[in-house]
């Protein structure tokens, strides 16, 4: 069970009594996974440096406790790790952020790698944006798999975690059935060099939400 900060909330104390509310929401003792949703980024915030370190603080707090499992962030890229990290007790178990084909963000897809820091991949099929891609369709064809297969796949081999989204059980199932066949060196290195394709277009650096 994951659930995440949300971006009014920054704070020390905010995100305890955010959190306190989430939990009476579930009605649960404890969460799986707990995530900062957006990193509080300069461009709104001169203090955000100190924003995201009282709330990763709170979050150390929780896990200290054993109200969570495991904390984490999303959507942080280097500097907003950078920054967090010098101040933290805790690494975060992982970032959760937009990679797929076509927005593979690989600088901060290798500072995670280089922090033991598991790479989740929200969006790994462009939000449905890439099923028609002809580059993934072709991949595609050469192991009768279907594109949004194919993207799973891919995001697993490049040693990252997947998250697709989907509540239409033959798609649930179908998004299951990645572990029967390995895309070749060669179709790997063809869908890594695809250019910018399927992506939201969210910069953490420029959302104003």
């Amino acid at each position: 069970m994951t659930s995440k900060l949300w971006n009014t909330e920054r704070g020390y104390d905010s995100t305890l009594r955010a959190f306190d509310q989430t939990m009476g929401r579930l009605a649960l003792d404890y969460l799986d996974l707990y995530l900062i949703h957006w990193p509080a980024a300069p461009h709104q915030f001169d203090n955000w440096k100190e924003l995201n370190s009282q709330t990763w603080k709170a979050m150390e707090r929780l896990y200290d406790e054993g109200r969570i499992r495991a904390i984490g962030v999303s959507n942080f890229m280097p500097h907003h790790l950078e920054a967090l990290l010098a101040d933290a007790n805790v690494v975060p178990a992982l970032n959760q952020i937009e990679y797929h084909p076509g927005q593979m963000q690989q600088t901060c897809v290798d500072f995670c790698e280089s922090h033991d820091i598991l790479v989740e991949a929200w969006s790994p099929l462009g939000t449905g944006r890439l099923i028609e891609n002809e580059t993934l369709k072709e991949v595609a064809s050469h192991y009768g798999k279907s594109v949004a297969q194919i993207c799973i796949r891919w995001a697993l081999q490049n040693e990252t975690l997947p998250l697709p989204k989907s509540i239409t059980p033959s798609r649930i199932v179908e998004n299951l059935e990645v572990y029967d066949f390995k895309i070749s060196n060669e179709d790997m290195a063809t869908i890594n060099a695809m250019p910018y394709s399927g992506g939201s277009g969210h910069d953490p650096d420029k959302v104003k939400f």
